[in-house]
């Protein structure tokens, strides 16, 4: 086929042009996302969206057509290309769900924001989240853990995983590192879950004002008395010495304290369930603990929890045989990406034996997760810790009954009720 450019259009040899491409485009690109059906495997007719390579469109709720990225080589190129940008304020950047409309001017440090103010934020925070730091902590990580299950033990045969286990432990691990006190946990987490799954742009923002304002009655109640937290250091060295405003610092402690606790206790819960539903790989993990932290990698990899990374191009970018154009949203599908069989040897299947470091799990380049190490260390000590002490764990409900969270926010369970 040959092409000749005009004045707005490029003509193919068929009388058609860019624009008739378009719309025909729009017209028979799929919807995205499609409804999760199973707890651990992407959501059905995911997969065919990489029929059509590495690089396909997908049209969101709100009508607009989309590049989503399906290939690990093409995901991870990009997601270290400074033509794709994180800036929510931008007008071009994609709106995945009805929530996130005008979510620019909420203005999230480190997730919505490029070099140099990314760096910058970044930066402040290193030195909490280093593999030092999270090394030092494991042994309070373990208490945490133990003392859990001495209290689900204690009540009896039988408890809901979720809220005895696994969202009490990163909330509590976060809390302890940020200086925010855990007897308000209660409120912090259910800002939390009501602000990931509002169903309109209006409810999020409602609760994103009343998260700002906790944190910023916090804020204050830390001036008048210090304590000795991540929040304690960034107030005496970064917003009294001017480094920092107070909105930056209120959205800051935001971020940090819903991806310190929602990830994780969506990943110990799923995880647990993952496992069980493959009794050959609990097998081995119940054979050989040695092996668990390659097995949170694997879990990582094929859970891929955050399903969904967002971007817009600032530039023009060929890759994978098509061009993204400057202004083009582009979403980055990580469960596909995770699952790239020109990658991955048996994608579908977990194994827990498989070397899984290179997924996107975390994210890639400048944006990748801050709190991985941290993330990493509560996995492993919680599968751990609940694998050894409580061996006869079992899961008292069928798929069918298990309430799954929507494919537009983290993957995950809201409930898990076990025995033993």
């Amino acid at each position: 086929m040959t092409r000749s450019r005009t004045s707005s259009d490029v003509v193919v040899d068929d009388g058609t042009t860019d624009a008739d491409s378009r719309a025909e485009k729009s017209a028979t690109a799929p919807d995205f996302p499609h409804a999760r059906t199973c707890p651990y495997q992407p959501p059905a007719g995911h997969e065919a969206l990489t029929s059509d390579g590495p690089l396909t469109h997908v049209r969101l709720y709100d009508g607009r057509e989309v590049w989503l990225v399906t290939g690990h080589a093409e995901g991870r190129a990009l997601l270290t290309d400074q033509r794709l940008s994180s800036d929510r304020k931008n007008p071009a950047f994609p709106v995945f769900a009805p929530r996130a409309e005008g979510q620019g001017e909420a203005s999230f440090p480190l997730i919505g924001y490029d070099d140099p103010e990314h760096a910058r934020q970044r930066r402040m925070l290193i030195p909490s989240f280093g593999l030092k730091r999270i090394a030092a902590m494991r042994p309070q990580i373990q208490r945490i853990a133990d003392d859990l299950i001495d209290a689900m033990l204690a009540g009896g045969t039988e408890a809901e995983l979720v809220s005895a286990y696994a969202l009490p432990l990163p909330s509590m691990v976060i809390c302890s590192l940020l200086g925010v006190p855990y007897e308000e946990h209660e409120l912090f987490e259910s800002l939390s879950r009501a602000l990931l799954l509002s169903e309109t742009s209006a409810e999020a923002r409602a609760k994103r004002m009343e998260f700002e304002d906790y944190l910023d009655g916090l804020i204050a109640r830390k001036e008048a008395a210090p304590g000795d937290g991540l929040l304690d250091e960034l107030i005496a060295d970064r917003l009294a010495e001017g480094q920092l405003d107070r909105r930056e610092l209120v959205m800051t402690a935001m971020v940090t304290l819903i991806a310190g606790h929602e990830t994780t206790a969506n990943m110990i819960s799923l995880g647990t369930y993952t496992l069980h539903e493959h009794p050959d790989q609990l097998a081995a993990l119940r054979a050989d603990p040695a092996l668990m932290p390659g097995a949170v990698e694997e879990l990582l990899r094929y859970l891929s929890i955050a399903d969904i990374m967002m971007r817009v191009a600032t530039s023009d970018i060929e890759i994978g045989g098509r061009t993204i154009r400057a202004g083009d949203g582009v979403l980055l599908a990580v469960s596909l990406i995770n699952r790239d069989a020109e990658v991955y040897e048996r994608p579908g299947a977990l194994d827990v034996r498989r070397s899984a470091r290179h997924h996107v799990a975390f994210g890639f380049g400048i944006h990748q997760c801050l709190g991985q190490n941290l993330a990493r260390a509560e996995l492993e000590i919680a599968l751990s810790t609940l694998l050894t002490r409580i061996p006869t764990l079992r899961i008292t409900v069928a798929r069918d009954e298990l309430l799954i969270k929507p494919a537009t926010t983290l993957q995950g369970l809201f409930a898990l009720p076990v025995a033993w």
